[in-house]
């Protein structure tokens, strides 16, 4: 165990679940190492992901960004390509992206496509899909208003789907942000699961909820400070 790693860990208390204030304090004073550390967030959800009926996915606009630039690719031509380069984004193409894609290129962390463009799109959703890059209409990647979405994705847009094992992991944003913007992106990306709970969910929706940092040890967050908080909106 690195001495790092042991020297943050010791600061933990394993049996101790935080509140939100008291925990995103100590993951950024967990995050010890010398780049600028994501914080994600796992949380254990109380469905069963192989009901179609109890899939949890979404996306949620945080406060604070996501801490890093975000590269946005556009499957789009004509007025809606001007359209998302006007926006910002960093490539748009329709068949020579596919090409590109094909060949190896994945230097994006969000694609974005509009409807018409969708067949284009499938020629490499074998690539794309297993990454979580793949434009669906549910997250708002896939839309005639581009200009917008591309906005969206720039400043911070979290998505969201829980994976096989039931579990959804999610990144907040960077140690470099500090407690209060973290906690507050938090609240927001907590807020937005909470409301996608699936109406068959039954017992217990929140079975565990932890931070932590990139290189840093896990922080246990206190269910019921999350109810409190959640109230209290």
């Amino acid at each position: 165990m690195a001495k790092r790693f042991k020297s943050a860990l010791q600061k933990v208390d394993r049996l101790k679940r935080y509140g939100i204030q008291d925990g995103m304090k100590l993951v950024v004073d967990t995050a010890t190492a010398k780049f600028d550390e994501a914080v994600d967030v796992a949380v254990v959800l109380g469905v069963d992901p192989k009901q179609s009926d109890q899939q949890v996915r979404g996306a949620v606009d945080l406060p604070h960004g996501l801490g890093k630039t975000i590269r946005v690719i556009v499957f789009a031509k004509g007025p809606k390509e001007a359209e998302a380069t006007a926006a910002g984004a960093d490539f748009v193409g329709a068949d020579d992206l596919v090409t590109k894609i094909q060949g190896g290129w994945l230097d994006f962390d969000k694609a974005i496509a509009t409807p018409d463009m969708m067949a284009t799109v499938s020629k490499v959703a074998k690539v794309l899909g297993p990454r979580g890059l793949m434009p669906n209409p549910k997250v708002g990647t896939v839309t005639m208003n581009v200009g917008a979405a591309v906005a969206a994705e720039k400043k911070g847009k979290l998505d969201f789907r829980v994976d096989k094992a039931g579990i959804i992991h999610a990144t907040i944003g960077r140690k470099s942000m500090g407690a209060d913007k973290l906690k507050d992106n938090f609240n927001t990306f907590m807020s937005a699961l909470l409301k996608a709970k699936p109406a068959t969910s039954k017992g217990n929706y929140l079975r565990g909820v932890t931070v932590s940092s990139t290189m840093g040890p896990g922080v246990k967050m206190d269910l019921n400070a999350l109810a409190a908080s959640e109230k209290a909106e």
